[in-house]
């Protein structure tokens, strides 16, 4: 997946690169991985607010609204990293937060013969 264009952070603010599962990228309408810019401590927390407030409309598919629990089949992964079961506050790589690498949301898969 290549990087969307980038898109400069604004002061105090770092930009991040998010690639979310198609079915979100369709609600979403968006082609591709997203840019979201973060403010503070750039951590998982940090990422999926920034997230949900430049894309409203994904609000309770990937963390429920009231709790901001992860959905039971999402998973987040870094760096080959799954980030799944860290506290929301554990801060993100290097290369997330350098936007070399993105941060990955991705759609679990259940099922067994």
């Amino acid at each position: 997946m290549s990087p969307s264009p980038d898109i400069p952070a604004s002061d105090g603010a770092r930009a991040i690169r998010i690639a979310i599962p198609a079915h979100l990228r369709t609600l979403a309408r968006v082609p591709g991985e997203v840019r979201v810019e973060i403010t503070g401590e750039p951590t998982i927390c940090a990422a999926l607010n920034a997230l949900e407030s430049s894309y409203p409309m994904l609000r309770g598919t990937i963390r429920d609204r009231s709790t901001l629990e992860r959905r039971a089949f999402i998973r987040y992964f870094a760096c080959a990293e799954d980030m799944s079961h860290l506290p929301t506050d554990s801060p993100l790589p290097d290369a997330v937060v350098a936007g070399t690498e993105p941060l990955l949301i991705i759609g679990a898969i259940a099922g067994g013969v």
